[in-house]
């Protein structure tokens, strides 16, 4: 275990990276252990390191330079981590709330790699799912989309995610991420929706299609379909014209109403509307 003494000493910048350090594996920890509610973080954590955590949280708050709603925050999150019976949640909190304000203090931008989760160990056996409800990415550019997609995908009981040969891969690490075990349970495959079609797969060619595209049937007017596959297409360019066209041929286009000045959402948050809508009407 670091001395607390010898970080007390480190300038401020070298101090706050080894605090920060501190707390994400402390963190990591906490989410492998898979914890919830009820886990106690004596069951995790020695007495001698939660009291090394308190220590640490201790001297961030000496530091003049937390001022206003964040010395608040360091403050509270030092109280939950003095109690030594404290339970896992409230403790991941505390954790979580000094690392992202470190995080923030040493001018570091958050991007998705910084979040924490459980350990993405999903028990597939405990899935349920809608069987005509299918997916296809096509053309999806970022692998965090695609694996906020999935997530979203397996949170409202899609039976298959398709993704195009050029959709970004659901196996990126930062894919994985973001799909938080999801790409790991859902079944997925890669391939041309349209060939798919012409050749009369078995997975997917006989089933109707619609698309996520602008100039549609609003949301909750849209007649989704018990079997069917939703298309969504790039984040930059929608979805490709031979696919609408292929579409609008079979059960249309849905797409979802916006007021704003920008008029557009990022793709992922408009595919957790449709997925929503779909499974409403599925039954969920």
């Amino acid at each position: 275990m670091l001395n607390l003494h010898k970080i007390e000493r480190l300038p401020r910048n070298q101090r706050l990276r080894k605090i920060e350090k501190v707390f994400s594996e402390a963190e990591n920890r906490l989410a492998g252990q898979n914890c919830g509610n009820e886990c106690v973080s004596t069951n995790v954590f020695s007495g001698l390191e939660l009291a090394f955590f308190s220590d640490l949280a201790g001297l961030l708050q000496k530091d003049t330079f937390f001022q206003g709603a964040v010395a608040s925050a360091l403050k509270d999150a030092a109280l939950v981590l003095s109690r030594p019976a404290e339970n896992a949640l409230s403790l991941a909190r505390a954790f979580n709330t000094i690392r992202h304000i470190i995080i923030t203090e040493t001018g570091r931008s958050v991007a998705d790699w910084d979040f924490i989760g459980q350990n993405g160990v999903l028990d597939a056996s405990r899935r349920s799912s809608f069987p005509g409800m299918n997916v296809y990415l096509e053309d999806i550019r970022s692998p965090f989309n695609v694996g906020a997609m999935f997530r979203t995908a397996e949170s409202f009981g899609a039976h298959n995610v398709f993704v195009s040969p050029l959709c970004a891969d659901p196996m990126h690490p930062r894919s994985r991420r973001s799909a938080m075990g999801c790409v790991e349970v859902l079944p997925w495959k890669r391939l041309n929706l349209l060939d798919a079609g012409r050749e009369g797969s078995h997975e997917c060619g006989l089933l109707p299609i619609f698309a996520l595209e602008t100039g549609g049937v609003p949301l909750e007017d849209f007649p989704f379909p018990r079997q069917g596959i939703l298309v969504v297409g790039s984040e930059e360019l929608g979805v490709n014209p031979k696919t609408l066209a292929a579409a609008d041929a079979s059960l249309g286009r849905v797409s979802v109403p916006s007021c704003g000045a920008k008029g557009s959402l990022n793709v992922s948050v408009v595919f957790g509307l449709a997925m929503y809508f779909w499974a409403k009407k599925c039954g969920m």
